[in-house]
């Protein structure tokens, strides 16, 4: 799942594209404010190719789920 983007209109909250999230979803929103971070812009920009990075690998498959990674560590001696 990526991001979701959403715009206020008439005090509503609406998506910009749509979404397949069941009904019902409860979604937890947190406004984009760029001004409320203390990242430089260069610090920004790594953190969005990262991001973009870690989203490419999870499409090509290379990932982990996160219950299976924790029963792994904890299976370590």
């Amino acid at each position: 799942m990526h991001a979701l983007k959403a715009r206020v209109r008439n005090g509503r909250l609406v998506l910009d594209e749509p979404t397949s999230l069941p009904e019902g979803t409860e979604v937890v929103l947190v406004p984009a404010n760029d001004e409320d971070d203390e990242m430089t812009d260069e610090e920004r920009a790594e953190l969005d190719a990262a991001i973009l990075e870690g989203l490419d690998d999870v499409d090509a498959g290379r990932s982990v789920d996160a219950e299976a990674a924790i029963a792994r560590l904890r299976a370590r001696p």
